[in-house]
């Protein structure tokens, strides 16, 4: 039987509130929120004494290519427990590990690594693959190599179907149409967004009627908001399809992190876009087989474009509430419940029945300790 836990003397976050006085019992689900705990001889209860700090969710991350000096392309059992075994220091549970435009074979080789080896980590829980390109914009390539492009196929993903959770692609490429309609009819599990795109204002609206229902980090690697031709971002803005920016003050001004947060509300979701960079030192490193420099919290190619980024997801949470008015209850949840919601999973919020991953963290959201599945995955020497 797993190991019963008690969280107590903590600041709870809940879905609509923060509540103190309360006590957290878990195992590896979530298995009540208590005004009291009496304990008897008998009762085998380990205690966790928050210290009057906050308890949320664990986070999850979307978009993430790679940390700790190990990328998902590098396609190995021991870059995944790698990844695995770096992010819960930054408050990250789960996350969908995501590919890059490379060759077919190169993309084959990691999504088969994943299959395979996802249930096999230790540390931060692989939730499925984030399929970012290669079907994608050859005029909205970023980072991504655009020598390995192609017009979406199911040839590429068909032996990986269950795995994949996520595709970023754009609308607008011919015979992209028909994939996107297959996938939302046939696979409705798989999350269909708009990014690397250059859609235009009504080609964006379109391709939310055949199932595109996320656009991926706003903003970046897609055509600009302009007064007269609003483009992919004034269609986010004008329905109501969930969208994930990186707060991490380099792809997006705090301006227009405020901007979005106004607008898109509870449909907002935090990523990192993190490669092997982060969690690392300033120097350099690749990104799709492409060499990067990290200075400063700046990951860029040789030619100055932005080549994912260096953030954690603790300060990506700390950014928001910086620099923008978004409640704070509200910027949890931002990684926390509403991650979870557009996957479909029991995850992201502290209730009965749901998966026991939980952050314990201080007002500056620095992580204390981080349990996965009940199981205590990184714990602090600070305290």
């Amino acid at each position: 039987m797993p190991q019963t836990t008690a969280i107590f003397n903590a600041k709870l976050i809940l879905e609509d509130e923060v509540v103190e006085d309360k006590i957290l019992l878990y195992s590896d689900k979530i298995i009540d929120i208590l005004d009291d705990l009496i304990l008897s001889d008998s009762d085998d209860i380990e205690l966790i004494d928050a210290k009057g700090q906050y308890v949320s969710a664990g986070f999850i991350d979307l978009h993430i290519h790679g940390s700790g000096g190990v990328d998902v392309m590098d396609a190995t059992p021991e870059a995944l427990d790698t990844l695995c075994a770096i992010l819960p220091q930054t408050g990250t549970t789960s996350f969908l590990a995501t590919t890059m435009t490379m060759s077919p074979s190169a993309i084959d080789k990691a999504l088969h690594n994943i299959q395979t080896h996802a249930y096999h980590v230790e540390g931060a829980e692989i939730l499925g693959v984030h399929l970012e390109g290669p079907f994608i914009n050859t005029n909205k390539h970023g980072a991504q190599d655009k020598a390995y492009i192609q017009t979406a196929n199911m040839n590429l993903i068909e032996p990986y179907i269950d795995t994949i959770k996520m595709i970023t692609l754009a609308p607008e490429i011919s015979k992209n149409e028909a994939f996107i309609k297959e996938i939302h009819k046939k696979y409705p599990h798989i999350i269909l967004s708009i990014g690397h795109s250059d859609a235009t204002y009504e080609q964006s609206l379109e391709s939310f009627k055949w199932g595109i229902s996320h656009a991926t980090h706003l903003f970046n690697a897609m055509n600009p908001y302009h007064h007269r031709s609003p483009g992919i971002v004034g269609a986010v803005f004008d329905s109501d399809v969930t969208c994930d920016v990186i707060a991490d003050l380099i792809h997006t001004h705090p301006s227009t992190l405020e901007l979005i947060q106004k607008i898109k509300k509870d449909k907002l979701i935090l990523i990192t876009d993190a490669m092997r960079g982060g969690c690392m030192l300033c120097g350099s490193y690749d990104l799709g087989g492409r060499k990067v420099e990290v200075f400063e919290g700046k990951a860029t190619l040789e030619d100055g474009t932005l080549a994912g980024s260096v953030l954690q997801m603790n300060e990506a949470l700390a950014n928001m509430q910086k620099y923008t008015s978004m409640p704070f209850v509200e910027i949890l949840n931002s990684v926390t419940k509403a991650p979870a919601q557009k996957l479909g999973i029991k995850k992201g919020q502290l209730k009965a029945g749901y998966d026991a991953d939980i952050v314990i963290f201080d007002k500056d959201f620095k992580i204390d300790t981080t349990i996965v599945a009940g199981k205590s995955k990184y714990k602090s020497f600070n305290y």
